[in-house]
């Protein structure tokens, strides 16, 4: 329990963290292809679509995507991969029937609900995120997290994103906790590792498929194991 002591507000990133995206996203995109477009199969799409949505939002996360362009983007990249003909008009109608659809679907990562009541007890905790504020309130409150969180900020909020610092000094700040209390739990080494310890607060990373992890920070593949850390 090498933060035990020192620690009183525990900070968590959402989607990927969490929430877990991959599964709710495959979901919802079954739901649109089983009613509009049935000869796509999901799987194959996901494939295409992950490394690109993931590409996507890096250029999101530097401002080099606006919302609007990264929710188009990311479905007419993957299309154009797939040689799949589609408009622009179908695909802007798809892209508001995701974002209906997304946060409909609650599948959490194993041992999300068990660590977070064990932290609750412990800990205030708190939720940074990068997505975009209507769709994120819906995944907390949907999947059963609203009432473990005493502060939620997100990116539309503070006026920049994680890893930018303003988003975790606005967080800190709406909690009303120092930097030297605080630390931040994420899957992403950019946007919550280094944007946190850049900041100036400890950071956990939640690394579920083990990849290869250059900075000397503690690591853990399941949520559970949180409890040997805090």
């Amino acid at each position: 329990m090498m933060f035990q002591n020192k620690i009183t507000d525990v900070f968590f990133d959402l989607d990927h963290t969490l929430w877990d995206f991959d599964k709710n996203s495959e979901l919802a995109f079954d739901k649109i292809f089983r009613s509009q477009h049935p000869q796509i199969n999901t799987p194959e799409f996901i494939a295409v679509y992950s490394p690109i949505n993931h590409a996507c939002w890096k250029l999101y996360q530097v401002d080099q995507l606006t919302h609007e362009e990264l929710r188009y983007k990311r479905l007419r990249d993957s299309f154009d991969v797939l040689n799949y003909s589609i408009s622009d008009e179908e695909i802007n109608q798809m892209a508001i029937d995701y974002i209906t659809y997304l946060p409909e679907n609650n599948q959490l990562f194993e041992g999300a609900i068990e660590i977070l009541n064990y932290l609750s007890n412990k800990y205030k905790l708190h939720i940074i995120t990068n997505g975009f504020s209507e769709v994120q309130y819906k995944k907390i409150n949907n999947s059963g997290l609203s009432g473990f969180f005493s502060t939620v900020t997100n990116s539309e909020m503070a006026g920049v994103k994680k890893p930018h610092p303003v988003i975790y000094e606005f967080a800190l700040t709406t909690a009303n906790v120092p930097k030297e209390n605080a630390i931040m739990i994420g899957d992403c080494i950019e946007a919550d590792i280094k944007g946190a310890l850049n900041f100036g607060i400890e950071a956990i990373f939640f690394n579920p498929e083990k990849k290869e992890v250059p900075l000397g920070v503690p690591t853990i593949s399941k949520l559970i194991e949180l409890k040997s850390l805090l």
